[in-house]
């Protein structure tokens, strides 16, 4: 066995240990506990004999359990975890870390898997540092190298896979961003000792069969999550045709939808359908075989979609003075992020009912057919290369005035020509100047699109209307600068607070300080 390596950031030993013996799922993915007599690293909420404390190790992440020589628990399987997030607007290596992880984590970025070399050097310049300043502060914030972080991530990424689906290891590997089924093989038996054939053997999770019901994968999350009122925000923007919720009394909370996602240098569109197991604290993710090679960045985007990977006992820390009923309240997201922005453009100045109008119109009109198992799915929202080439007399007789046909094609065609990425992993204040560029977008629209589609947490429309009248700054003529001023005390998390703010409709009149009266 490998000698542990003491993570940059040391983490209390003693309460992990006692989140571990409760299997407390509000701890899930903030560390993992490593059993020296075993060899294994599990999640806190693994269900097997808890072990004696003297044989506990505990890492912040999974890939400094691997690094010490630990490898996957096979039952509890950390590749379901929700992903660790520290989040930080002053600490200048913590947001360098943070960024470099988020990019890390999409699988969109793995398409370089023969230069690991280049891809860690294509990191730091587009982070704007050296290669080698990068695994330093990679080093000394996470005990392990940018290399090292994404090798775990392509490995757990694979085992779950392998785990859930008949995917042959050819593209198991292909999906996950390996270059060939031999470096797939290595990097198995190096980590988990294990060939991916001999471990898929192991593996205690049944697959389902080839049909055309889609392959199915498990995704955790850290509770309280209010399902119920993400899936209602989501009902009150539903286009018929794209989507459908259902939130019965009595039957199982379940969101479908359509989409389309790139993979292997094409753009596949299917559905998938989410159904919330909230007794494991996991969302149960079914997704058409159509979608199959493109299920890593499936996966990913349905964490950013449904908000799986927020940390809520940070996020409360500082919100749940001002907002004491909104403990469980996630940020709705998209799959799509051209999608929601398009959607953003068209409900500006407008009422939610009225957006929701427009965007119907629009589907209706370009949106592209579809073949699903689900009678209420049958349409995909038009492609950006579809509403890049719409003329101003299609779009202006669906009711959409002339500011907003501009600003939907300008949009459209800065995403076809790979101008504009409005996904999880971009480089969000850049994304937000360059949708500012364009015309007929503001600041309103690019901080609801940073908020919903880039997944920033300190995003603020400080412009919004319904966030002047319950900060009580809608009488005063500067009120969204006012409204910005006041918004510091939510920082670094002022995207759960503008989607808490909205839900109650007023907020206690002491939580913002300074703000007017």
């Amino acid at each position: 066995m490998a000698s542990m390596h003491s993570p940059a950031i040391p983490i209390d030993d003693d309460a992990c240990y006692r989140a571990l013996c409760a299997h407390d799922a509000r701890f899930d993915g903030r560390f993992f506990t490593a059993v020296t007599s075993t060899g294994i690293y599990c999640r806190p909420v693994c269900r097997v004999r808890t072990p004696r404390r003297e044989n506990c190790r505990f890492f912040e992440h999974a890939a400094q359990a691997e690094r010490a020589g630990f490898r996957p628990c096979l039952r509890c399987r950390p590749e379901l975890a929700p992903l660790e997030r520290h989040w930080s607007t002053e600490d200048a290596s913590a947001i360098l870390v943070q960024q470099a992880t988020r990019w890390l984590d999409d699988p969109v970025n793995w398409a370089d898997p023969d230069q690991a070399g280049a891809m860690s050097e294509r990191l730091a310049a587009r982070l704007g540092v050296s290669d080698r300043h990068l695994r330093r502060v990679f080093e000394e914030r996470l005990g392990v190298s940018p290399l090292q972080y994404l090798q775990t991530r392509k490995l757990l990424t694979a085992k779950q896979l392998l785990a859930d689906t008949d995917l042959p290891v050819t593209q198991v590997a292909q999906a996950s961003g390996f270059a060939s089924v031999r470096r797939f093989n290595a990097a198995f038996l190096e980590h988990y000792r294990l060939n991916p054939t001999q471990l898929r053997r192991q593996m205690p999770v049944r697959r389902g069969a080839n049909t055309d019901q889609g392959s199915t994968v498990r995704l955790g999350y850290r509770p309280p999550y209010d399902a119920t009122a993400l899936l209602a925000f989501l009902s009150q923007r539903l286009i018929t045709g794209t989507g459908f919720v259902c939130t019965e009394p009595g039957a199982p909370l379940q969101l479908g939808q359509t989409c389309r996602v790139p993979a292997a240098g094409q753009v596949q569109k299917g559905w998938l359908l989410a159904d919330f197991d909230e007794a494991r604290c996991q969302v149960v993710l079914r997704v058409s075989d159509s979608l199959r090679e493109a299920l890593p960045q499936v996966i990913h985007r349905v964490r950013a979609a449904l908000d799986l990977d927020a940390d809520p006992a940070a996020i409360n820390a500082v919100l749940h003075e001002a907002f004491p009923c909104g403990d469980g309240l996630r940020v709705p997201g998209a799959v799509d992020g051209f999608e929601l922005a398009v959607r953003a453009v068209l409900g500006q100045q407008i009422t939610v009912a009225a957006a929701r109008t427009l965007s119907q119109r629009l589907v209706d009109r370009f949106g592209e057919a579809i073949d699903t198992p689900f009678a209420a799915l049958t349409r995909v929202f038009p492609a950006p290369e579809v509403l890049a080439h719409a003329s101003g007399d299609a779009l202006g007789q669906l009711g959409i005035v002339k500011q907003r046909q501009a600003a939907i094609v300008a949009l459209a065609q800065a995403v076809a020509e790979h101008r504009l990425s409005l996904h999880g992993s971009t480089d969000v204040p850049a994304t937000i100047a360059a949708l500012k560029e364009l015309p007929g977008i503001g600041d309103w629209t690019a901080q609801y699109i940073a908020m919903r589609a880039l997944r920033w947490p300190d995003a603020f429309p400080s412009g919004d209307v319904a966030l002047h009248k319950i900060m009580g700054v809608q009488q005063h003529r500067q009120a969204a600068r006012l409204a910005e001023t006041a918004s510091s005390a939510w920082k670094p998390w002022r995207s759960y607070a503008v989607i808490r703010a909205w839900a109650a409709g007023t907020m206690r009149p002491e939580a913002l300080k300074g703000t007017p009266t």
